[in-house]
Formats: structure tokens, C-alpha cells, sequence
């Protein structure tokens, strides 16, 4: 579905893209490349294929979950304006 020079105004609005009079045709032969693959890719027979979070098979490395710096809470806050009960208070600035 081929979009119209309007659509793509609407769109870059929409985004909150400035894109000027010259670049709207270049913008919608672009856009229409890209929904043109879209539909192409659509058109691929998934069935039987099963959801894949990456493309190669592989392990996730993960580290041990281990304590490496010390609690420096007390540092922080003792500069901190003002604390208190382990938090730091801040003005308020939604009524």
C-alpha cells in the first residue's frame, strides 16, 4: 500500500521529524521500501518454526551474583542536604 505525500507529512508530524517539502518524496519512496519487505516478509510460511530470541544457538554466559563493592551509604548521605531513615529527602515539586 503505496502511502500518499499527506500520510508522510502526517507521519513525520506524528514523530516530530521537520522534513521539507523536497525531502517528502524521497521520505515516501523510502517508507514504501520498507513496508514493501514488510509485506514480503509476511508473506513467508512460519508454520512449525519455532520463536527465536537470537539467531544463533547461543548459552548466555552469566557471572556469579557476588557482593563486590562495599556499603558506602553512610558516606553518601552524611553530604547529602538531608536524610533520613536511609533516604534522601528532596523538595517537593508536584503539588
Amino acid at each position: 500500500m503505496p502511502l500518499s505525500n499527506e500520510q508522510v507529512e502526517r507521519l513525520a508530524r506524528l514523530a516530530r521529524l521537520a522534513v521539507s517539502e523536497d525531502a517528502i518524496d524521497t521520505t515516501r519512496a523510502q517508507l514504501d521500501s520498507i513496508f514493501a519487505l514488510i509485506t514480503q516478509m509476511q508473506a513467508v510460511d512460519t508454520t512449525g518454526i519455532a520463536p527465536m530470541s537470537h539467531p544463533q544457538e547461543l548459552a548466555a554466559r552469566l557471572r556469579d551474583d557476588v557482593v563486590t563493592e562495599t556499603d558506602r551509604r553512610a558516606a553518601f548521605q552524611a553530604v547529602a542536604p538531608q536524610s533520613e531513615a536511609g533516604l534522601y529527602l528532596v523538595p517537593q515539586v508536584i503539588e
